[in-house]
């Protein structure tokens, strides 16, 4: 056990003037009640009249000469590529197929092009400035910092929260803050492990610590309804709150710096930070640290520019005005079943959308600092949450023309759908192009057009036009990661953290390879997802998968089997139709061909270790760790060590009567049952538990919402007490 850890988890002495409590996790889990009214949204009906005056008019500004350079740049180079494109194709004539391989192309040329030149606005303005502001002295208000969380590992979320918490108080300026863990947790062992470690976290930090624990039995609408029914029943005592992730860690003077920018500006209603990935360890999750950290400053500064006060919202780690949250951002439910009605799954941006058409500012600050989140360890992790990323953003097209919206806020929407509509767009540019070599190739063309002509139209394509062009569109996609070396170079702390001028182009151009081969693998994972959700399937909400553990080598070859196959498939087509084409395609098809060995490799901690250690992909977080990050992983270790994240939930109540005292006294009021109303999981419980003879048969009987059911009722959680443990080999009964 380190020093550090056993630091962090020594109760804090109490201040002179605390109340005296035998027992600090005695108190209730949550603060009196301060409620504020949060109606639903019309999404179709809206005034402008409706809309809030400025009450600091001062601080309002357009970024013009920001969004000229972006989507004038970006228009300008579509409309430059679309037309070497058309002089490509138009060599003697254009056919059909080329009609629709010039379309695809301006389609998926277009969101490269814009990509690179708010990346080009991106570069400049850190080019210029990246100094955050001062920390605050002092602070007027209070703010609520909340995590939710869902079937987390307890250890993970509450040594993190704690180690916010303490960074905080270092500040002198923790007496404005409370802390809140609004769990919607399903699991039941996992919710007793919560309570427990809310009981140890209260204990360590003294009675003074408001940190509060909140569970609801439901978890409607999922994480917008965890943080509704928070702001609904508490908000009113908080002009603000921090709205974390589980994942999230945020230096303590970072939080106050949010604080102190929306006390500052009236007109504020969110405020969002940048997050970079931190404490990865597999190779997949180390490439995509690299490249948040190197690439990720200059399009996020590049979309903070242009986006001025109507930017948008990532769902965490950023502060938001609580009573403007209330007014203006209930979530309606979309009508019709899922994946495209019922409950909004990305609620971040429709509430950046609807607290930006009240009249708020929504901005982003990049270069703060200081904020952190981590990022899923494998292809096949990301894969899962990027399917229900998909479906969020696909949904959006439902609200995309709502009424009152700011156009950058459609803009934000347009941008999240056309993410994964890229992906299709591509293959079908791919397939289309494959099939004109091979219409060139085992068929006749159409030489004569039902036009009188003296000359055939040949099939043909202008080849040095196209070399060019490629050349173009390679340098258009590869220029942000260009832009974010230089600065990494130009930057002393951000070149030495990264391991000198040598490494980090060693470390770009590994990622650069890597990201070439994940590149048509995930294109044809992200078109999957795309067919599956206009199929109808709804993709559910699984809790995120965190650790650095491998994907079981089984699983990765169902994944990818069919990705392999197409690999193949395409490999054999194009040697027979043309050398040349499988040439062209090498990278699209070598990334197929291996891709059960990317995915399975880029998943292993060890080989991430050894690029570590060799200094390839490092980043200045890893070379000076944080203090924030080492004090989180120092206490998620030291809680951990204590093995209580998975104990039974049963068990751990029935060794523990203060435990379970406790959870009683935290459980909700019940109304009394109508006479003839019978849960048939209420009616299996109670009978197990009647016929088990000891605590182990009743473990063994009840199912998962049988336990539920009994972790949620004083009365059958009063016959599990009831019940004798079974004793131990070697042990008496008596004893």
């Amino acid at each position: 056990m380190d020093a550090l850890a056993l630091t962090l988890a020594e109760p804090l002495p109490p201040p002179e003037d605390a109340p005296r409590l035998a027992d600090p996790a005695a108190a209730p889990p949550t603060p009196p009640e301060q409620r504020l009214d949060m109606p639903t949204q019309k999404l179709w009906r809206f005034a402008a009249r409706e809309r809030r005056r400025l009450a600091a008019p001062e601080l309002r500004y357009t970024p013009w000469i920001s969004r000229l350079v972006a989507f004038g740049g970006g228009l300008a180079l579509t409309v430059y590529g679309g037309l070497e494109m058309y002089g490509v194709i138009d060599v003697g004539g254009v056919t059909t197929l080329k009609w629709a391989l010039l379309a695809l192309f301006v389609l998926n040329f277009s969101w490269i092009a814009l990509a690179f030149a708010s990346a080009v606005v991106g570069f400049f303005t850190l080019l210029v400035s990246r100094r955050p502001p001062p920390a605050p002295e002092r602070l007027q208000s209070r703010t609520a910092v909340v995590m939710p969380i869902y079937n987390e590992a307890p250890s993970r979320v509450f040594g993190a929260l704690q180690a916010i918490l303490q960074d905080v108080e270092a500040t002198g300026l923790g007496d404005h803050f409370d802390w809140f863990f609004l769990s919607d947790t399903t699991n039941p062992d996992i919710w007793i492990a919560e309570e427990r470690a809310f009981v140890a976290m209260r204990r360590r930090l003294g009675p003074k610590a408001r940190v509060y624990y909140r569970r609801r039995e439901k978890n409607i609408s999922r994480k917008a309804g965890n943080i509704a029914d928070f702001v609904t029943r508490w908000g009113g005592a908080y002009p603000q709150m921090v709205v974390l992730d589980a994942d999230s860690l945020m230096a303590g003077e970072t939080i106050l710096r949010l604080a102190a920018a929306m006390e500052a500006d009236p007109d504020a209603g969110i405020i969002q930070t940048l997050p970079l990935i931190i404490n990865r360890n597999t190779l997949f999750a180390r490439v995509q640290q690299f490249a948040a950290r190197i690439y990720g400053p200059v399009i996020a500064a590049g979309l903070s520019q242009w986006m001025g006060r109507d930017g948008n919202y990532w769902g965490h780690n950023a502060i938001i005005r609580t009573e403007a949250f209330a007014h203006h951002c209930g979530l309606p439910d979309l009508k019709g079943r899922p994946p495209f009605g019922g409950h909004i799954l990305s609620h971040d941006f429709v509430e950046a959308a609807l607290i930006r058409r009240a009249g708020y500012a929504v901005y982003m600050m990049p270069t703060l600092g200081g904020s952190y989140e981590e990022s899923p360890p494998s292809l096949i992790d990301l894969s899962i949450r990027d399917r229900r990323w998909c479906q969020g953003n696909l949904q959006h097209s439902r609200v995309l023309w709502a009424r009152g919206f700011h156009w950058a806020s459609r803009q934000h929407f347009l941008t999240g759908i056309f993410g994964y509509l890229t992906s299709p767009l591509w293959l079908c540019q791919l397939l289309v192009g494959i099939a004109l070599v091979f219409q060139a190739s085992y068929f006749r063309p159409e030489y004569f057009t039902s036009q009188f002509t003296l000359f055939p139209v040949w099939p043909r394509f202008d080849a040095e036009r196209s070399l060019a062009l490629f050349a173009l569109t390679m340098a258009i996609l590869l220029a942000p990661k260009g832009f974010g070396l230089i600065l990494a170079m130009v930057d002393k702390e951000t070149r030495r953290g990264s391991g000198g001028v040598l490494m980090l182009l060693v470390s770009t151009l590994f990622e650069v390879l890597m990201s070439a081969l994940l590149a048509p693998i995930m294109m044809l994972i992200q078109t999957g997802h795309v067919f599956h959700i206009l199929f109808g399937f709804d993709t559910g909400w699984d809790p995120q998968r965190r650790d650095d553990g491998s994907v079981p080598f089984k699983f990765i070859v169902k994944r990818h089997q069919w990705h392999v196959a197409l690999g193949l498939l395409t490999l054999v087509a194009g040697l027979m139709i043309s050398p040349s084409l499988v040439a062209w395609m090498s990278p699209t098809i070598a990334g197929l061909i291996l891709a059960i060995f990317i995915s399975w490799i880029t998943g292993q901690r060890w080989l991430g270790l050894v690029f570590r250690r060799a200094g390839v992909l490092v980043t200045p977080e890893e070379t000076t760790t944080p203090p924030i990050a080492r004090r989180g992983r120092a206490l998620h270790r030291l809680l951990a060590r204590g093995g209580q994240d998975e104990v039974n939930g049963l068990i751990a109540l029935h060794a523990d009567p203060d435990l379970r005292a406790l959870h009683e006294d935290w459980l909700p009021a019940r109304p009394p049952r109508v006479r003839g109303q019978i849960s048939a999981d209420r009616a299996m419980a109670e009978g197990k538990l009647a016929d088990a003879e000891t605590l182990e048969e009743a473990v063994e009987w009840l199912d998962r919402r049988e336990r539920l059911v009994v972790l949620s009722d004083r009365a059958l959680l009063g016959m599990l007490a009831r019940l004798p443990s079974r004793p131990k080999p070697g042990e008496s009964a008596a004893g």
